[in-house]
């Protein structure tokens, strides 16, 4: 019973929500690899304490003591499914109002949020719609109050009402830029043409249009009572205490609601089917060939979904999954997934395939279907079996990195099985599955006759934009912005709250280096029994020439095709038996390495980590294949306002002789030789160049030995390669680049100009004022001005993409084509204003608080510390910069503030490009 990431729809803000089911405080003993038994020992749900409140309030505590944090989280059993004709998306334009604050604190609750340094966010799905947020254990209160505050007293005015449905709107026309959103919507409502389970989460343009003031608000009267709500509280924080203050802050709100409604279909059975039906097939503007498949699933508490989420590994789990290896390996499709969708009333079985180049998708479906008919027909081996259980067992525990994922959980099985005990339930029937079972369920439930097919066939397949138009910018208009929001204001409406940054006690990894040069960082954590590794080599992009652009990132998706000793396959086998995973990619400094295990299986991740390091083999065939997928993976992006629109940025701000201007290109690709790749790898992959963090579960001095066994032998030879990196000037004026998309709905736009390093002395006092700028699309000038005021994009952020050689500082947004030169021009406004009249020291204060607060969140999942103490060491900084940032924040002076807006703010000099459909109009 897993939460999938593509069912939530809402606010992405400070944020990534990234949760899978995870695992309490608990011991977890390793499986025999001949047989995979449940879990001995593990309880997901130790020390949850489970209250039920007089208004019918369900609140779960579970006190967590790794990390000086806590997560608040309120879900409301209410989402998609709920809604009735013509009203489909008001549970996400609820979601979004939820924030416009309360009757009592009529401001912007995302402001709230970042002065107390809260990571927070929320989502809506289809069976619910969920608020939460992570902060220091002493800004409890203050969240719950918060919470419950707006569970009572949500602010849903006229005014409020018609500048969120403008802001919803850019968003759903976002999606639309999407070809496989616009397919699967055309999917799901085939599939379930009676059901709201079948219309888009986020609704439709044409019903948020039409919601009225009483529609709304009758819905929140209606789903957003206590009886209808579970409030989950995970982290650093004494029960008793804190069911105290909770009774006090949510006790008291009345019962209010009918809690949840009967939907448009109250019939819980997957629908019935008597004959296959054609393949649906769109037409339309995109770049590639893709296809999707939907099967009608039981509801979550259906005891097949166990054996139904085992044969889903078994089919897309991975590489050596049966679903990949025929269709990826076999050069047919560029890519696969497929997922198991459990929800209250039913689910669906989902798979999607992206087509290879010259592959028509009528042949992938035949052999598709021939896997599906398979699995049906004949046992799984008990080796697969295995491995699938293994992979679902690990991919619980490994998600118990954070409170947040933890608090996630509980609420996701309480709202949708009724229990927060399911988890456990579910995790012994995966114990239990069988290969009769999969065989059962996969003649069940993967009937061609019960399927539902899509095609995407476009119409535009060079994978090439259209026109560009370039010159002196046409946004004439003279926007005035309105006032910065006055911290001091603010602080009228915030709760009481301590601020009690400490990161005094936080530990500092051992730094060392092996004989041959290697780099290692190590930080034990014992809080739960899994690995993290982040690594970097540098022989990232900017080793490309513009003639063999996408050599790096090529030859770095190749390491894993194979070695001396080991094929692609039983490289994939040997790290998916164990549920682990290894990756590398391409950066413009770097190729990244990220893995994770649980910590029994450290010696096989950094063993296959240090044997594809050293011993990659490169076969040509696996090469021709991935070469197929970045053809494709390159045809996406040029099809994409997002990626297109940066590329095309980038290279407006810098040089053709800058190591960041290089991108692959069809010619690039296609020219690019095995023997190209070869000489990359021995010239580049050196250990004198590596740098490997580990943070997790192990003891310092095994793993200093694992890692001199494994390294050990690896040599350099010479000095090694560097490349020289020029400095950028601005432009003398302001410059514009428009870039054409046909088929698209949203334009995005990038302003900005190259900028510092992360070494740079000003970096800190860049961090502040990008902070008040840009850092929230809530709570900043950008986001209060383009987004609240004007109602012109769904989100705007700003930022300094700083590294060891500096990078852009730039603002993105995304707007309809419409609007773009409006929020162009007020963005503009807005910087000139910053820079003439700079920002008062209460916004800095402020700005500094939520820096500071918001970095203990960040240490609280390993994670994120296995991250944050390699970028440390590349970047050239101190071991200590991961216990003192936060004094280095604080150190920061209003005068150095003002001094960095004079130096870094340049409205005169912008390079801005939008790329969208047809022309930007004023």
């Amino acid at each position: 019973m897993k939460l999938r990431l593509y069912m939530l729809i809402g606010f992405v803000l400070s944020l990534l929500l990234s949760v899978l089911p995870i695992a309490g405080n608990f011991t977890y003993a390793a499986a025999p690899t001949s047989d995979v038994a449940p879990v001995s020992g593990l309880s997901f749900t130790q020390g949850v304490q489970k209250t039920v409140l007089s208004n019918g309030l369900t609140v779960l505590t579970k006190e967590v003591h790794t990390a000086p944090v806590v997560s608040v989280q309120v879900w409301y059993k209410v989402g998609s499914r709920n809604e009735q004709k013509g009203e489909n998306g008001i549970s996400h334009q609820l979601e979004h109002l939820m924030f416009k604050g309360t009757t009592e604190r009529p401001v912007q609750f995302g402001r709230l949020f970042s002065a107390l340094g809260s990571q927070s966010n929320a989502f809506t799905s289809y069976d619910e719609t969920a608020y939460f947020g992570t902060v220091q254990k002493d800004k409890l209160k203050a969240l719950l109050t918060l919470e419950a505050d707006r569970m009572e007293n949500a602010l849903i005015g006229a005014e409020e009402l018609t500048s969120e449905k403008r802001v919803v709107i850019s968003e759903l026309q976002g999606y639309e830029n999407s070809p496989s959103y616009r397919l699967s919507r055309a999917v799901m409502q085939a599939a379930f043409p009676n059901r709201a389970y079948g219309l888009p989460v986020g609704g439709t343009k044409a019903d948020v249009e039409q919601f009225t003031l009483e529609q709304v608000r009758n819905y929140y009267q209606t789903y957003y009572s206590p009886n209808n709500a579970t409030l989950v509280i995970t982290g650093d924080f004494d029960t008793i205490s804190t069911l105290k203050t909770v009774r006090e802050t949510f006790g008291k709100l009345p019962n209010r609601g009918q809690g949840d409604k009967k939907t448009r279909e109250t019939n819980k059975a997957p629908a019935s089917i008597s004959a296959a039906k054609a393949p649906i097939v769109l037409k339309e503007p995109g770049s590639v060939s893709f296809l999707q498949a939907v099967y009608p699933l039981p509801d979550a508490k259906h005891p097949d979904v166990p054996a139904i989420d085992v044969m889903d590994a078994i089919l897309t789990g991975g590489r050596s999954s049966r679903v990949y290896q025929a269709l990826v390996e076999s050069g047919l499709a560029s890519s696969v997934s497929g997922s198991a969708v459990e929800l209250i009333e039913l689910g669906w079985y989902e798979i999607d395939a992206t087509a290879a180049q010259g592959q028509e998708l009528a042949k992938i479906n035949q052999v598709l279907q021939a896997s599906l008919l398979e699995i049906q027909q004949k046992p799984v081996s008990l080796e697969e079996l295995n491995r699938a259980k293994t992979q679902l067992q690990a991919s619980f525990v490994l998600g118990n990195q954070d409170i947040t994922s933890q608090a996630s959980q509980l609420a996701y099985n309480q709202t949708v099985a009724g229990d927060y005990h399911y988890i456990e339930q579910y995790l012994a029937a995966i114990a239990k599955v069988t290969p009769d079972d999969i065989q059962r369920v996969a003649k069940t439930y993967l009937n061609s006759k019960k399927e539902t097919i899509g095609y995407f066939e476009p119409t535009q397949v060079d994978g090439q934009a259209g026109t560009t138009g370039a010159g002196e910018s046409r946004t004439v208009e003279n926007f005035s912005p309105g006032k910065p929001v006055d911290p001091a204001e603010l602080a009228k409406y915030l709760p009481p709250a301590t601020s009690t940054t400490d990161t005094g006690k936080q530990s500092l990894p051992q730094q060392f280096s092996l004989t041959n040069g290697l780099r290692v960082l190590l930080l034990p954590d014992r809080s739960v029994p899994t690995v993290n590794l982040s690594g970097q080599i540098n022989a990232g992009n900017e080793f490309d020439s513009i003639q063999k652009a996408g050599l790096a990132n090529l030859t770095a998706v190749n390491l894993l095709n194979g070695t001396k000793t080991k094929n692609a396959l039983a490289l994939a086998q040997v790290l998916e038996d164990r549920g682990a995973s290894l990756d590398f990619t391409a950066t413009r400094e770097g190729i990244s390495v990220s893995g994770e295990g649980l910590s029994a299986n450290l010696p096989i991740v950094v063993q296959t980590l240090a044997d594809v390091l050293q011993n990659a083999s490169f076969p040509q065939e696996q090469l021709e294949l991935s070469r197929q997928r970045a053809l494709i993976s390159l045809k996406a992006q040029l099809d994409d306002p997002r990626t297109l629109g940066r590329q095309v940025f980038q290279q407006a701000i810098y040089p053709e002789n800058h190591p960041f201007y290089t991108f692959p290109t069809e010619a690039s690709l296609k020219s690019i030789t095995r023997d190209d790749v070869v000489r990359f790898y021995r010239q580049y992959y050196r250990p004198d160049t590596t740098t490997i963090a580990l943070v997790g579960d192990f003891d310092p001095d095994k793993v200093k030995q694992l890692l001199n066994q494994s390294f050990g032998k690896w040599q350099a030879i010479g000095q090694p390669p560097t490349v020289k990196v020029s400095n950028v000037s601005l432009p003398k004026t302001l410059t514009r680049v428009n870039k054409v998309i046909p088929g698209k709905a949203e334009a995005v736009t990038y302003i900005g100009y190259s900028a510092i390093s992360r070494k740079d002395p000003r970096y800190y006092a860049a961090l502040i004022l990008n902070q008040i700028l840009g850092g929230d699309t809530l709570s900043s000038r950008l986001g209060t001005e383009i987004r609240d005021r004007l109602g012109l994009t769904y989100g705007i952020y700003s930022g300094f993409a700083a590294g060891v050689n500096p990078g852009p500082f730039l603002i993105s947004m995304q707007t309809a084509p419409t609007d773009a030169n409006k929020a162009i021009a007020s963005t503009i406004a807005l910087l000139k204003q910053l820079r003439e009249q700079g920002v008062t020291e209460a916004e800095v204060n402020t700005a500094k608080r939520t820096i500071t607060n918001s970095y203990p969140v960040d240490l609280a999942n390993p994670s994120n510390v296995s991250n944050i103490i390699l970028d440390n060491s590349v970047y050239g900084l101190s071991a200590s910069e991961i216990r003192d940032f936060p004094q280095r924040i604080q150190a920061v002076t209003m005068a150095d503030v003002q001094q960095a807006i004079q130096d870094l703010i340049k409205p005169e000099n912008l390079v801005i490009v939008t790329a969208g459909p047809g022309t930007i109009q004023n």
